[in-house]
């Protein structure tokens, strides 16, 4: 049975509710950007370098089979972590249900309240440049 990207956000809500306290939220956050697959470094180009983000994040986007495929990296944990938590929900989805995918689930989170404003911009910045890969693969 395939896993929704409603039933994937709600599995990383619940994740996030078992801590208590912000810092092993944020622990697990970045535990998450250590688990992404390795990008390599030669993908560290200007033209992946989402822009705006306070650090720097590159974000890879492709589409293969009909599903989209993406690699992304930080030189910041807590960002690293941050785009890991898109990653996880979009990753290997169609692009037009990229596309169409309410990602308001990170407000749930609680996130935003607790990162620096520009930080809590670059989870904006990153959930448009997911669904801009997808604009681009199903133009394809």
């Amino acid at each position: 049975m395939r896993v929704t990207i409603t039933e994937k956000q709600q599995e990383l809500l619940d994740d996030l509710d078992l801590f208590q306290d912000w810092t092993e939220r944020y622990e697990y956050v970045i535990g998450l950007g250590k688990k992404l697959q390795p990008m390599d470094p030669n993908l560290h180009t200007s033209d992946r370098l989402i822009k705006g983000c306070q650090s720097q994040v590159w974000l890879d986007s492709s589409s293969k089979d009909g599903k989209m495929s993406y690699l992304a990296d930080s030189d910041s944990v807590i960002t690293k972590g941050m785009i890991a938590l898109f990653v996880r929900v979009l990753d290997g989805e169609s692009p037009e249900t990229v596309l169409t995918a309410d990602l308001s689930f990170i407000d749930k989170t609680g996130l935003k309240e607790h990162l620096a404003p520009t930080r809590a911009n670059a989870l904006t910045l990153m959930a448009a440049e997911m669904k801009k890969g997808a604009l681009e693969a199903s133009q394809q």
